[in-house]
């Protein structure tokens, strides 16, 4: 299965290893993503609040390649650019809109945009959960994760259609399907910050503090998130967090197609783990050991029956 994909400017960079987690799992899974050609930034947090206008040319600007390339369906992984695109594709509706960006454009875009989607909602619509399990090879059984959606992927619900914008499901029950289990997180939908990381520090590490506590508190051995943003302000910065918090967090923060890529028994080069400022190697061990213990109990099972 061939699909259209806009990776975005981090993909590219500081998220690398989500682009190659994101590669590996879904050539796993006989989903091949090809980019548009010559795509560019779609603008990303700062750009749409100086001027909608520009920044829905940025984003026309990638839609229309995709109509040109004739796509049926376009795939992101970033919360962030799936949000611009959605947003820029739902405001060319209107006429006057549409006539401005198109002299940005320097000449009239397409009349029709293909869908846009993230990568997480592209998998589940073409594959289900049984096929997902089917294709484990290492079950994540035993672990408790928490999944973090962040506050862009399910809003604004009526652009971002992706079930209940404050309680979505979907990353729990693909990791679900890969034998994890997934703990109620009440602050899934909960902001980190996102880039006020850099000039507002002490609001963003209260916020990923507030995050990380919890998850801390609830015992998880994880946090999966989907976002680019997320990951580094609750991975890069809890020292931070930890500071504002008056503890020390050590909770490793991965993308769910890294968790998904472990259950499938892929390369670790492949996923992009040593990228990680929080080591998944503890992570890593801890399923080790539980396949061994259940190996071993199955055998003495065995051992009893007979």
């Amino acid at each position: 299965m061939n699909f259209a994909y806009y990776p975005g400017c981090s993909a590219r960079g500081s998220s690398k290893d989500y682009e190659m987690s994101t590669q590996a799992v879904c050539k796993a899974l006989d989903i091949n993503l090809v980019d548009i050609p010559d795509w560019n930034c779609c603008g990303s947090t700062p750009a749409h609040a100086v001027d909608t206008e520009l920044s829905a040319a940025l984003c026309v600007r990638n839609l229309d390649i995709a109509a040109q390339q004739q796509a049926e369906l376009l795939l992101t992984p970033c919360p962030s650019c799936l949000s611009n695109l959605k947003l820029a594709a739902n405001r060319m509706q209107d006429a006057a809109f549409r006539t401005r960006v198109d002299e940005l454009l320097d000449g009239p875009s397409a009349k029709n945009f293909p869908p846009v989607t993230s990568v997480m909602q592209g998998i589940a619509e073409t594959i289900d959960m049984d096929a997902i399990a089917a294709r484990v090879r290492k079950s994540l059984k035993g672990l408790r994760l928490a999944a973090y959606y962040g506050c862009l992927m399910s809003r604004p619900a009526e652009i971002m259609n992706f079930g209940d914008p404050e309680n979505p499901t979907l990353m729990e029950s693909m990791l679900t399907a890969c034998g994890a289990e997934m703990v109620d997180f009440p602050l899934k939908t909960a902001c980190c910050g996102a880039s006020f990381g850099i000039p507002e520090r002490v609001m963003t590490a209260r916020n990923s503090g507030r995050i990380l506590d919890l998850a801390t508190q609830l015992g998880v051995d994880a946090v999966i998130v989907a976002c680019p943003l997320c990951q580094m302000n609750l991975d890069l910065r809890q020292p931070q967090a930890s500071k504002e918090m008056g503890t020390t967090f050590n909770l490793p923060v991965l993308y769910f197609t890294q968790m998904m890529g472990i259950a499938f028994g892929l390369d670790h080069k492949e996923l992009g783990l040593s990228k990680l400022r929080v080591s998944a190697e503890g992570l890593i061990r801890k399923l080790d050991e539980l396949r061994r213990n259940s190996a071993a109990d199955s055998k003495a099972a065995e051992g009893g029956r007979s």
